[in-house]
């Protein structure tokens, strides 16, 4: 199941376009015709080709020739690697992919998400280095690095294998905000709803992978309403995702609207020693809530003899709480305020 939502949503010029340069590529063609359009729209189509179709991951470019009066282009695409190389590629990806896909076969849809974005958050580390391979699949796949785009293809590319609707979301750069990059993660339908998933942002939260601490989901099927709390407006078209029902925190009742809840969860926490990571939605998470909240916090750990150390994702109203055997101490915890665009804006 190959969803191609940028396709679909092309003019018919674009699409005929999108058409020759797939069949080129997938060919290895060295060049090949392309029915006119400028330079732009070119860049575009090859863009959104390879968002469509992230199993291409040895197209890295290209150039093209126009003859005056000609209806055509001429493409000459670059690859990553020597044609013999790209064919060893395609073969250990293909491989690979399906042994991945393999142990989910029989999951529900959720499920098969959650293990996707779970493999993901595992055993991929963010490549600081941006090398090209890390924005391609062989990345993720291959060498256990990634960058967004290369997390997020590898994300589509295994969906696709488990027969879940995924796409690719496109979001611009931000230079005022110091986001000198683009940004992508997956648009994915999981029971017919549209939802966000940010893997990446997930991972540079937990860094399961480097440190071992438990997965975090607080980019795990988010609406467009709380994405965009800390993402920059998409350039490239999208289903509208308006529904919270599969939220993570959500699904596992760790989405609290009363302060008692908070309090009581902290108290469970601190007395079995576990990490309590939670959504709060009863209300905007204001200063002065953060401060209640906090004090609930604080109350739980002095019941315990346990001092508790908060992480805050403030932009999407995420705690995790861990209690120590210190004595708790007369005043709030210190608060570690995470960043989830790790690597993003460097």
């Amino acid at each position: 199941m190959a969803v191609t939502y940028y396709y679909d949503h092309m003019t018919k010029p674009k699409q005929a376009a999108y058409r020759s340069m797939l069949a080129g590529l997938t060919e290895l063609t060295d060049s090949f015709q392309l029915p006119l359009l400028d330079a732009k729209e070119l860049s575009e189509v090859f863009l959104l080709l390879r968002l469509d179709h992230p199993e291409l991951f040895w197209a890295s470019g290209f150039h093209f020739l126009h003859y005056q009066d000609s209806p055509n282009l001429i493409m000459k695409p670059e690859y990553l690697f020597d044609k013999g190389k790209v064919r060893e590629h395609q073969k250990a990806m293909a491989s690979r992919v399906e042994k991945l896909a393999r142990p989910a076969k029989t999951l529900s849809e959720w499920e098969k998400e959650k293990y996707i974005h779970d493999f993901i958050c595992e055993n991929i580390r963010y490549d600081k280095l941006k090398k090209a391979y890390s924005h391609e699949i062989i990345g993720p796949l291959g060498q256990g690095v990634g960058v967004c785009e290369g997390i997020a293809k590898a994300v589509k590319v295994l969906c696709d294998a488990l027969g879940i609707w995924c796409m690719i979301a496109i979001c611009g750069n931000n230079p005022e905000k110091e986001i000198k990059y683009r940004h992508t993660w997956n648009i994915v339908r999981i029971d017919g709803q549209y939802y966000h998933l940010d893997a990446t942002f997930d991972n540079s939260l937990g860094k399961c992978s480097v440190t071992g601490e438990e997965i975090r989901y607080d980019y795990f099927n988010l609406d467009d309403k709380n994405i965009f709390r800390d993402h920059e407006p998409l350039i490239a078209p999208a289903p509208a995702c308006t529904n919270g029902d599969h939220f993570y925190y959500k699904e596992k009742k760790l989405s609290f609207t009363k302060q008692e809840d908070v309090k009581k969860r902290a108290l469970q926490a601190a007395k079995k020693g576990k990490l309590l990571t939670f959504h709060w939605r009863g209300g905007y998470l204001t200063k002065q809530v953060l401060e209640e909240l906090l004090e609930q916090i604080s109350e739980a750990g002095k019941e315990r003899g346990k001092t508790p150390h908060v992480s805050l994702n403030w932009s999407q109203a995420v705690l995790r709480i861990r209690y120590t055997e210190e004595p708790a101490p007369e005043l709030e915890p210190d608060v570690n305020m995470e960043e989830a665009n790790e690597g993003e804006q460097e």
